[in-house]
């Protein structure tokens, strides 16, 4: 069981800003640019020390991938920032002419993704952004769990060679990766072994994911715990091992059902391994403004729902 009382709560959009401050001094070449919201991304440390590689863009976002793809052809490496919303369905035209089709070395960070956004309501609280990031040819997709491993995602998208969106969130959650962990674009992590049922999460459900668990196995059930941080490229052999394991799938989401990792598991499954399976998903809707926790309980994306589901499947 965890002990949570242990464990501390930060925003991942921190771990963020604390890695591109760090690559900031590691790498001349790496620049940021934002599109009015400094303070909300963390870029504030990389501003401050580097003033001649930060760019603000202002509420221009479509010229912030514009003058991102354009630095890229200069041999920068640069990292956007601004909300989800705006990073993704505000621009997506020229991410896809400018940056997808180019194969631009951009690095598109978003937070603010999901409905743990909280208050500022379902205008902001973007839900499928994972969907239309992962459809885009020469895309890469991350979704980090925690504070931890998102400073780890964000060093891990620097090396990576081409365009990546990289996804992380307002509210301050449950950190319980550490930074001496091993973090590999395309490779999922095995949180747990089990032989009764495949939870497969990403992002702010894997903690939820990890809670279920531990219900889960005070019943008497087995469960095979995956953090998939990457949605794409899929690790595809640690979600089959399991599958052909366990021969029952649950996958969890801050995300709409249709078009996140849930869709991208089902895909992998109904062609190599046809599994029974389930979602905990947003369920073709649009959220509302409350708490993180409130809006997760109503929409079925906590820590219950997958109980839930994982019950019905099992039985």
């Amino acid at each position: 069981m965890v002990n949570t009382e242990t464990l501390e709560k930060k925003d991942t959009r921190s771990g963020f800003g604390i890695a591109l401050h760090e690559l900031g001094k590691q790498d001349p070449n790496v620049v940021a640019i934002c599109a009015d919201l400094t303070g909300s991304l963390k870029m504030d440390a990389f501003e401050k020390e580097f003033p001649e590689r930060f760019f603000q863009a202002g509420v221009a976002e479509a010229n912030m991938i514009g003058l991102a793809a354009g630095l890229a052809v200069g041999g920068k490496i640069p990292f956007t920032g601004t909300f989800a919303n705006f990073s993704t369905g505000r621009v997506y035209d020229q991410i896809r002419q400018s940056v997808a089709y180019s194969e631009k070395n951009v690095k598109i960070c978003a937070s603010h993704a999901g409905l743990t956004l909280g208050e500022d309501g379902a205008t902001h609280q973007m839900l499928e952004d994972l969907g239309m990031m992962k459809m885009l040819p020469n895309m890469t997709v991350v979704n980090p769990c925690d504070h931890n491993q998102t400073i780890l995602a964000t060093k891990a998208v620097h090396q990576w060679k081409g365009p990546v969106y990289l996804r992380f969130g307002r509210p301050k959650v449950v950190n319980f990766t550490s930074l001496n962990d091993d973090f590999t674009i395309g490779k999922g992590v095995q949180i747990r072994e089990g032989n009764d049922l495949s939870i497969i999460a990403t992002g702010h459900l894997v903690w939820e994911a990890i809670i279920a668990a531990d219900q889960l196995e005070s019943e008497g059930y087995s469960v095979d715990l995956i953090n998939i941080h990457t949605i794409k490229p899929l690790d595809e052999e640690i979600i089959l091992n399991s599958a052909r394991k366990t021969g029952k799938v649950i996958t969890a989401e801050e995300h709409q059902r249709a078009g996140g990792l849930g869709e991208s598991v089902a895909s992998l499954l109904s062609r190599e391994h046809p599994t029974e399976m389930d979602m905990v998903a947003v369920m073709d809707t649009f959220g509302e403004s409350g708490t993180p926790a409130e809006l997760m309980a109503k929409y079925g994306i906590d820590s219950k729902a997958i109980i839930a589901k994982s019950l019905a499947l099992l039985k």
